[in-house]
């Protein structure tokens, strides 16, 4: 378990145990903790020696892309949800990742991984479908 899913997990016990209501949102703070845990937990599970693997499209070649940081907003797509995580390839580079969720049950799934398509999320939010979460 790494150190930032260890901290993911510990926030969503406590605010399961609080379960208040945003006032800036319709979703509680135990409820944001689980998507953003879930999110952890898919990211944690797709990690092959300690990067997500990604064949890069244009060129044919497997990328290693290291976690870096979980950005702590919360997208909304209708009744899915949008997370971001940042990325850095062997390189260094930057890669942007962003992963589409819904919920299923009591918990959360990614349906959909977007790796370095930006361009997909910044349409979806000039079309109105995708907005920040209040």
């Amino acid at each position: 378990m790494t150190k930032l899913h260890t901290i993911i997990f510990g926030l969503a016990l406590l605010a399961s145990s609080l379960a208040v209501p945003s006032q800036a949102s319709a979703l509680t703070l135990a409820e944001k903790a689980s998507i953003q845990a879930s999110m952890q937990r898919h990211v944690d599970g797709q990690l092959v020696d300690g990067a997500l693997l990604y064949l890069e499209q244009k060129t044919g070649e497997v990328q290693r892309l290291h976690p870096v940081t979980a950005h702590p907003m919360i997208l909304t797509m209708g009744d899915h949800y949008v997370l971001c995580f940042d990325y850095r390839d062997d390189n260094g580079k930057n890669v942007p990742v962003d992963y589409y969720m819904a919920r299923r049950d009591s918990a959360y799934v990614v349906f959909h991984t977007a790796v370095a398509d930006r361009v997909l999320l910044k349409r979806l939010m000039a079309d109105g479908k995708v907005a920040r979460l209040r």
